[in-house]
């Protein structure tokens, strides 16, 4: 069974890649499969992002197509960058500026006031226009300042307090256990893996 994974992001295929190794399923990314969509995001929650990605990509491939929407919430910022993340500050802008920009506003903020989550919904859309949506969360506190190399994006900021470490800090193997997009992706598992029965 193919699918694609309508993303432009390579760290978000390789992740997808590795939680799906052992299925009889193929994970083709929307250029492996002669699709240059670019879907604008214009929903207002991270499942409605991911459904039109989805959506669009299954409409003109007329292949089974799943999509991502993703983010970081702080709760002291009102939930910010919330679907924003990935267009906080302007989408050319490198996340070690946004970073270090969310760290300037959470300057002085103590610890219990640092809650964040990574949230992750993955949508799956189907050429006969049928849809399965996840949601998942990583829960864990906005970190005092930047620190790890693994990971990607928000990663280095996110810090876990049960691991004490930030999550840039962990192998890939242990964050895909614990995160947001990795709990996401074995939900969706569940449902591919029916539906290769």
């Amino acid at each position: 069974m193919k699918y694609i994974f309508a993303t432009g992001n390579e760290n978000k295929l390789r992740e997808i890649r590795q939680i799906t190794a052992d299925m009889d399923i193929e994970i083709v990314s929307m250029k492996d499969a002669g699709c240059f969509e670019d879907v604008e995001e214009t929903g207002t929650s991270f499942e409605e992002n991911a459904f039109l990605k989805a959506n669009a990509i299954a409409k003109k491939s007329g292949i089974p197509t799943l999509a991502d929407d993703s983010g970081l919430e702080i709760d002291y910022l009102g939930k910010e960058p919330g679907i924003y993340s990935s267009r906080y500050m302007g989408e050319d802008t490198p996340y070690s500026v946004k970073n270090a920009e969310l760290l300037r506003r959470m300057e002085g903020v103590p610890d219990e006031e640092r809650t964040a989550r990574f949230v992750c919904a993955i949508c799956l859309v189907r050429p006969d226009g049928s849809t399965e949506t996840v949601r998942e969360t990583m829960e864990g506190r906005v970190a005092y300042e930047i620190a790890g190399e693994n990971g990607f994006g928000y990663d280095p900021i996110f810090y876990l307090p049960e691991r004490g470490c930030t999550s840039a800090e962990l192998p890939p193997e242990e964050k895909n256990l614990i995160s947001h997009r990795g709990k996401a992706l074995r939900k969706m598992r569940d449902i591919l893996a029916k539906e290769a029965k």
